[in-house]
């Protein structure tokens, strides 16, 4: 960074720590704090909107109160609780985190931030909100919004990560850290936004550089984005004279490890959505199938790509089900179905085969 006049470290302090008193937010994972609790806030804030966690944070503790219990749980159900929150590889982390508390901390989380990030799913910025929060030990929490909040005070287009992380540990107060860093996040989410920041309410206004040069959003500058490579995907509903659906679960070390889907995959060059279907099928699962009327389409954006999925009524014509590239399968009712974990795009898929499946039942056709 730039040469600055020492910050002014107190009154950035008084002044962060008056506004946040009067202006921090509701939020569940800010009342009975445990260690425990804390941890899960943070995860699943990662990458999230405070909003939308809101509405899981309750859900998932009531489901797994402690340490033992998320450890103790099959995976799948803590998948299931995840359902809808996104980012599936912090589920799968924070369970093999919680049975490596369990088998090597005596089932508590340690205070010490090289001992936390030790653990699955836990990174500089999660250690440092644990260590900070939960155990009062001054550790850096920098996640974006900190990182827009310093760029902005110290007036930097492109800082780095070691030079916000510095200021942030010259600011840190030796009492009530934990505190400290929520004030700065809060600060970021709902004062010092990305775009139309609230200046006229902030604290630091009269310390911050960016404000000073009248154009607080060029700060920090943002980083140029690539376009976000798209692909059409099919996926087969295939049903049984039972009414029962085949379904599979994918492997747990692919993306969305452990979720379950209708099986199919990305179309290639030169290939009809159909016959994308019938290879994927073949590849996964060693059936063949012909592809009859399209269900629905589903368009979704991942971090690093989009797609549109098809999905597709099929039906076996050789082959019996088994698992090539997948980590299993079954024959489902859409009442298990509905208890089963899944992402967006497939529980969009059997929302839709739900409401369908009554016309096949009376006398449709599956292909």
């Amino acid at each position: 960074m730039k040469q600055r006049d020492p910050l002014p470290r107190e009154a950035l302090q008084r002044t962060l720590r008056a506004w946040f008193e009067t202006s921090a937010r509701a939020l569940p994972w800010r009342s009975e704090r445990t260690p425990y609790r804390i941890w899960v806030a943070e995860v699943m804030l990662q990458q999230t909107q405070a909003d939308t966690v809101r509405r899981y944070y309750p859900r998932f503790l009531e489901r797994f109160p402690t340490v033992q219990a998320l450890a103790e749980a099959p995976l799948e159900a803590v998948l299931k609780q995840w359902e809808g929150l996104g980012y599936y590889s912090r589920a799968r982390s924070l369970h093999r985190a919680a049975q490596e508390i369990v088998a090597h901390h005596g089932g508590k989380l340690p205070a010490d931030p090289s001992a936390l990030r030790a653990l699955p799913g836990i990174g500089s910025y999660t250690a440092g909100a644990i260590a900070s929060i939960a155990f009062g030990i001054p550790t850096p929490a920098v996640d974006g919004n900190v990182r827009r909040v310093i760029a902005r005070l110290m007036g930097e287009s492109q800082p780095g990560e070691a030079q916000i992380t510095h200021i942030v540990q010259q600011l840190l107060p030796g009492e009530a850290p934990g505190t400290f860093n929520e004030a700065l996040m809060e600060l970021g989410a709902t004062v010092c936004r990305p775009q139309a920041p609230h200046c006229t309410v902030c604290p630091w206004r009269d310390y911050c550089h960016a404000y000073a040069t009248g154009n607080p959003t060029d700060y920090p500058a943002p980083r140029p984005r690539k376009p976000l490579p798209y692909y059409e995907v099919a996926a087969a509903v295939t049903i049984r004279e039972d009414a029962r659906i085949l379904i599979a679960q994918r492997r747990h070390d692919d993306m969305l490890g452990g979720m379950w889907e209708f099986p199919g995959g990305k179309q290639e060059a030169g290939e009809t959505l159909p016959q994308a279907l019938r290879r994927e099928l073949q590849e996964e699962m060693a059936i063949e199938v012909s592809v009859g009327e399209e269900l629905l389409q589903v368009q979704h954006t991942y971090t690093h790509f989009r797609i549109t999925l098809h999905a597709f009524i099929t039906r076996i014509v050789a082959g019996a089900p088994r698992c090539i590239e997948c980590a299993a399968f079954r024959w489902a009712s859409i009442d298990e179905i509905h208890a089963l974990p899944m992402a967006v795009t497939d529980r969009k898929i059997a929302q839709a085969v739900e409401k369908w499946l009554p016309s096949y039942v009376n006398g449709g056709k599956s292909g």
